[in-house]
């Protein structure tokens, strides 16, 4: 699907087709392209007659006000963010460290991949996609998105939390399958999540940037335990 700021094209990724809408402004929120409080709108952009054609390209309209990127992002596989277009200096330059109010516990910890999976109908059907979610303090899921690519169901939630106006979302923590990656905790950065857990490792870049974003990050989450990599986890 080819994502469009102001109709200039941004970005081409692979993605599981649904949540479109969601899809273009996570993106365009992980990238820093529109803030929180810029009106939007969202549309399909029919290139031929072929319906294939018509729901594969989808623009976000800010009246020029979106942030154009330094270059475009290109065709993004459905394995990898928009891998490496920001480094750990410009992304604390562009944002600011999150003041979270409330308190990672290991209970929550130990109970959202249960939680999560719940609303996975997806994995459950084919075992082939991967989950993210937003949870609040107590560990309620808030949005769960399925995709084939794991940054694009982060983009489908952070989308979600954006046009239900519920960025920056300092009071909830992002839940990702798989490992957490720089580009994962750049987009949680940028969405404003206050923590990350991730089923598998981070990588060295993901731990140095939660760190800066005074992002609690939690990673290895196993029933007998779990590796705390950046803030604090109580109990």
């Amino acid at each position: 699907m080819e994502i469009r700021l102001d109709g200039l094209p941004v970005a081409t990724t692979m993605r599981t087709p649904g949540h479109d809408f969601e899809l273009a402004v996570g993106l365009c929120v992980s990238e820093g392209l529109i803030s929180a409080d810029m009106p939007l709108g969202i549309r399909y952009c029919a290139t031929d007659s072929a319906a294939k054609s018509e729901f594969n390209v989808v623009t976000v309209d800010t009246g020029g006000r979106g942030r154009r990127p330094h270059e475009r992002l290109g065709t993004v596989p459905s394995s990898c963010g928009v891998c490496g277009t920001d480094s750990v200096d410009r992304l604390t330059a562009r944002l600011r460290p999150i003041g979270a109010d409330w308190s990672l516990s290991s209970s929550v910890v130990h109970s959202l991949g249960e939680r999560i999976h719940r609303h996975q109908e997806l994995f459950a059907l084919t075992g082939g996609v991967h989950g993210a979610g937003a949870f609040d303090p107590d560990g309620e899921p808030v949005v769960v998105r399925e995709d084939i690519g794991r940054h694009n169901a982060v983009d489908k939630v952070v989308g979600r939390l954006r046009l239900d106006g519920r960025t920056p979302a300092s009071s909830m923590g992002l839940f990702v399958s798989g490992r957490a990656s720089f580009e994962m905790v750049q987009k949680a950065w940028a969405a404003g999540f206050g923590a990350v857990v991730a089923v598998s490792a981070p990588s060295s870049l993901a731990v140095e940037t939660a760190r800066r974003a005074g992002i609690t990050l939690v990673g290895f989450v196993r029933e007998e335990g779990f590796n705390v990599y950046s803030g604090e986890v109580d109990g």
